[in-house]
């Protein structure tokens, strides 16, 4: 096989420069090097150059950030999670305190899913209810909406979001 061809086929082990292991995860840079500054990811060596080099692990490593990021988790607590696990010499502790952080996380998301459906059933019937504003006929004037009665409006039943507007 020529050497033209062997370049083409890539590397599974061969370690990444900085720029690469950005373009493989969507990350910047400079996200990366703050992740080297707080200590959540480490090169595996620097080349000869002084570029830092990585482990194509840390494709792997930079995803799990980013996944505890989408959970909610900062910079700083992802930091402080992974040096309460590192204290701990005992791996069952250690997995049980990430059972502990996961599990409050997981109740945490829970909570916030269900005030997002609320709020998605709240938006849905004022979306609806907004529905007969469109062809309000004859036009009424704007602090005629609160008692409004057209179109089957009940100004007793105005959703939430839209009787608020009227509330003072």
């Amino acid at each position: 096989m020529s050497t033209d061809l062997v370049n083409l086929i890539p590397k599974t082990n061969a370690m990444l420069r900085v720029g690469e292991l950005a373009t493989r995860t969507g990350k910047t840079v400079r996200a990366l090097h703050l992740y080297e500054e707080l200590g959540l990811l480490k090169p595996a060596h620097r080349s000869q150059g002084g570029f830092r080099l990585y482990h194509p692990a840390a494709v792997a490593r930079v995803e799990w950030i980013t996944k505890l990021q989408d959970a909610g988790f900062s910079l700083t607590a992802i930091k402080e999670f992974l040096s309460d696990i590192e204290r701990e010499h005992n791996a069952p502790e250690a997995m049980a305190r990430v059972r502990e952080v996961f599990a409050a996380k997981l109740q945490e998301t829970r909570q916030a899913r269900a005030r997002l459906e609320k709020l998605e059933f709240d938006l849905v019937a004022s979306l609806s209810y907004l529905d007969g504003c469109r062809s309000c006929q004859p036009p009424q004037d704007t602090a005629d909406c609160c008692t409004c009665q057209i179109h089957g409006h009940d100004a007793a039943k105005q959703p939430l979001l839209v009787a608020g507007i009227h509330n003072s």
